[in-house]
């Protein structure tokens, strides 16, 4: 096999993430070169939703269970990482609950970002160990019911979360390329995992429960690997989104950032890594359009301007027009395949 024919095959075995990853490249070089401030920033903002996203997808995607509590690791990984690198003059006095060496320390942004993923994945461990026994319904209003108790607690925690007030200060170090490196990180990680033989396994479970615990699947065990791993890559979203405002409230991770991601996953296709990431590029920019439209444009000298909320009218539009013609969202479930022929 010669070198040439060798990295052939190498592309065709990883042009579902190559493939992406070229598109959200392209995407960023040209908002890069033509788009404003204001469109820089909605495109990092909508890369970092794909982080999250992603991580949602390790998960829902593999297992077939439907989280509604994920979001709660993106507030853990937010506030771990505003602990270790915001305002070290103000920690002493306004986050007197904080360990001594989080209040009177402050710590690079790497580290910070990988400890509060590390942190994340350490506490979806403790709290899926036994919510990934249960199947269904039932495993999804368990999640639920994570997300509420993080919600509820960082928001009375006033001496290690400010409570319901702002967290300020963060250091601003996200932007595109940080982000994109990110998106294809994650990305990366996530069909590794599915054509590993755990993903294989988890995806087989998710068709036939009772016959893949009949052939020696342990299924809380791969459910568990996954949700771990998601909330790893839900966490560093929230990172990156805590380092992108450079300001975090607690409601901001709640059921408004809940619904935005899910609807994204849904509506791109929650069974392929492409869907996850489809789902994000196609509502972001249709949140753009009625961004804009929302605060009036012209068009043939005639302003055009629509009702405030009218973006969260749309994207609920499109999830029912989707869930009825499209069930399977817009990549139907299938990944990005090499597109030319092979050789024999």
């Amino acid at each position: 096999m010669t070198a040439q024919s060798t990295v052939l095959k190498a592309i065709r075995s990883t042009w579902p993430v190559l493939s992406l990853a070229l598109l959200l490249l392209v995407i960023v070089l040209a908002i890069s070169a033509f788009g404003g401030t204001g469109l820089q920033r909605n495109a990092t903002e909508a890369l970092i939703r794909i982080v999250v996203v992603i991580g949602l997808y390790i998960f829902i995607g593999n297992s077939g269970v439907m989280s509604f509590g994920s979001i709660a690791f993106m507030a853990v990984g937010a506030y771990a990482s505003a602990w270790q690198t915001c305002c070290p003059r103000l920690k002493p006095y306004n986050m007197t609950g904080l360990p001594d060496f989080l209040k009177h320390n402050t710590f690079d942004v790497f580290t910070a970002a990988l400890s509060s993923a590390t942190l994340a994945a350490i506490f979806a461990f403790a709290v899926g160990y036994p919510i990934m026994r249960l199947s269904g319904i039932s495993a999804s209003i368990a999640t639920l019911a994570v997300l509420a108790i993080i919600n509820v607690t960082y928001a009375n925690w006033d001496t290690v979360t400010l409570g319901t007030n702002s967290v300020i200060g963060l250091p601003g170090y996200v932007d595109m390329w940080v982000a994109l490196g990110c998106s294809v990180l994650a990305m990366s990680v996530a069909f590794i995992y599915q054509e590993t033989k755990m993903g294989k396994a988890l995806r087989a479970a998710s068709q036939d429960e009772v016959a893949a615990k009949a052939v020696g699947i342990n299924v809380p065990h791969q459910r568990l690997v996954a949700w771990v791993l998601s909330a790893f890559f839900v966490a560093l979203g929230g990172v990156l989104y805590a380092h992108f405002v450079t300001v975090i409230t607690v409601n901001v991770f709640y059921l408004d950032m809940t619904f935005i991601t899910l609807a994204m996953l849904v509506v791109g296709g929650m069974k392929s890594l492409a869907g996850a990431v489809m789902g994000v590029v196609v509502l972001s920019a249709v949140i753009e359009v009625f961004r804009n439209l929302e605060k009036g444009i012209e068009i043939f000298d005639i302003g055009v301007r629509l009702p405030v909320s009218s973006q969260e009218v749309a994207l609920g539009v499109i999830m029912v027009l989707i869930l009825i013609l499209r069930p399977a969202g817009i990549m139907g479930g299938k990944e990005i395949y090499w597109p030319f022929p092979t050789s024999k």
